[in-house]
């Protein structure tokens, strides 16, 4: 590892800034154990010669001091390191991971050393650039970072999946939507079909009247006699056009029925409404996904 911790830029910014924090605490402290020898020679070397005895005093007054001034930096430093634990383990639990902490290490003098020679380095760049940084390419990362970033790979992947399915149930709308129309024309072309016929054999009765109109009225001038026998033919012709068109009517109405009994029709209808029912489900996904976006 040398002098790289084996951190990725951020948290690489993040150790330098709590090294430099530390390396103040420290010389703060130094500086009080510093104040505590100056206090000493302030208030008590001012005579030439002194005893044994007020020498040992003299001593124990300043170890006290000493003691006091490290023993409040170093409750200090405990305090803030467990902080900054406190702040690690509340980020990490924020996304549902356990992080360990293996104090062994600690003790651990080739880290130690490393963790000196980083020091060393950075201060050195800080004091000789100012704003200068050290950039460190990305390196494999273990532990919460290595969960975080496989559970964020993790969610791409399921969201590129989720698009596919979107797309593919997008398509298949529109196949079942093309598929509802032809069913639709090809019942319509039955229908027509049917009706065309019967539309035609009323167009045929309706000829036949008209020509024997055309006939009563040729026959009228030539004589009056055949009237009678004219117009109940006539009368004829049409009772019996009304009635073709009654039969036309019952005939179309029984076709149809027996058409929609029929196994091709049946197979239409449950198929147009097994592919509405098809659409119907797509589009409530389609909306439901949608709305997940």
């Amino acid at each position: 590892m040398g002098e790289n911790l084996g951190l990725n830029n951020h948290h690489h910014q993040q150790a330098i800034n709590f090294i430099r924090f530390s390396r103040y605490k420290r010389l703060q402290s130094l500086k009080g154990v510093e104040q505590c020898f100056h206090d000493l020679e302030d208030s008590k070397l001012y005579d030439d010669t002194y005893t044994i005895d007020e020498v040992k005093e003299m001593i124990n007054e300043l170890m006290k001091s000493v003691h006091n001034e490290m023993d409040m930096e170093l409750l200090n430093s405990s305090h803030t390191s467990t902080l900054l634990l406190a702040q690690l383990l509340t980020q990490a639990e924020k996304w549902h991971l356990k992080l360990n902490c293996d104090v062994s290490e600690l003790e651990n003098r080739e880290l130690l050393e490393q963790i000196a020679a980083f020091e060393e380095k950075e201060m050195s760049i800080s004091a000789g650039t100012g704003d200068s940084k050290l950039k460190l390419n990305p390196i494999n990362q273990t532990g919460g970072a290595e969960l975080l970033n496989n559970e964020i790979e993790r969610l791409k992947a399921e969201n590129r999946n989720l698009l596919t399915v979107v797309k593919k149930q997008e398509q298949a709308v529109s196949d079942s939507g093309k598929l509802n129309k032809s069913l639709m024309t090809q019942i319509n072309d039955l229908n027509l079909a049917t009706k065309s016929k019967g539309d035609s054999a009323v167009r045929d009765l309706e000829k036949q009247v008209a020509e024997l109109q055309v006939d009563l009225q040729s026959k009228s001038k030539d004589s009056t006699m055949g009237d009678g026998e004219l117009m109940s033919d006539l009368t004829s012709t049409k009772h019996e056009l009304l009635r073709t068109r009654k039969e036309l009517e019952t005939a179309s109405e029984e076709l149809n029925l027996k058409f929609q009994q029929t196994s091709a029709y049946k197979n239409l209808k449950d198929m147009l409404t097994k592919k509405n029912e098809q659409i119907k489900i797509l589009r409530k996904n389609l909306q439901q996904y949608e709305g997940d976006e």
